[in-house]
């Protein structure tokens, strides 16, 4: 019989702990979103509204980057889905959960919120959605850009690892940048977010993969 191919390979990966990987995935996001409304409803202190940049004012408003932005959930809960030991598993958990308490950290020393005024809910019905769920407080470090990048950089990884196409390789990229890019786009981020949150993904990512790899060898 011939060995499986890379989507079999990839298939066979989400059905290892799948039981453990479907309530770890639940549990950790109900358990950031707890945790990142209620210090949204009580800052310690008033938030530091975020300076705008030039690149702020470069990067047009539009909601056509609103599915893209809303696919983070999604997005997150692949890498783990495609881990395939328990032991790795366990570890990326441990390294996730490490990189939003370190942003919930910062959120309770530090509230920050972006600047008031910048989308006209008025006539933006779905951004008045969004902002009532979701508004425009915890803002730097960018949780969304960070838990992105985090997850883009792993799921490269992983999709190596069973030997995906280039073009999936390719299509994984181009979707975190989307991710990344609309938390700029639909202003529910400012620059300085965004590369607070790239930094804390970043270093996450580094970290937990060096681990990874002295793990799989």
């Amino acid at each position: 019989m011939p060995a499986p191919g890379w989507f079999g390979r990839l298939f066979a990966r989400t059905r290892r702990h799948a039981p453990l990987k479907a309530v770890g995935t639940t549990v950790y996001i109900t358990a950031f979103f707890v945790a990142y409304f209620w210090l949204l409803e009580n800052p310690r202190v008033p938030p530091t509204v975020m300076p705008l940049t030039a690149l702020d004012r470069a990067v047009p408003f539009s909601t056509v980057w609103l599915p893209a932005y809303l696919s983070l959930w999604l997005y997150v809960s692949l890498p783990p889905a495609f881990i395939e030991t328990r032991r790795a598993l366990v570890g990326y958990g441990i390294a996730i959960g490490a990189v939003c308490v370190l942003g919930l950290g910062s959120f309770v020393l530090w509230p920050t919120a972006v600047p008031p005024h910048l989308v006209d809910l008025a006539n933006t019905p779905e951004m008045a959605l969004l902002q009532g769920i979701d508004a425009t407080g915890n803002a730097c470090p960018s949780m969304h850009v960070a838990t992105a990048l985090f997850s883009g950089l792993w799921l490269h990884r992983l999709l190596a690892e069973v030997g995906a196409p280039r073009a999936l390789r390719l299509a994984n990229l181009l979707w975190g940048v989307a991710i990344v890019y609309s938390t700029l786009a639909i202003k529910q981020h400012v620059a300085i977010d965004m590369l607070g949150g790239l930094v804390l993904g970043g270093l996450g990512a580094w970290g937990s993969l060096a681990w990874y790899g002295r793990l799989s060898r």
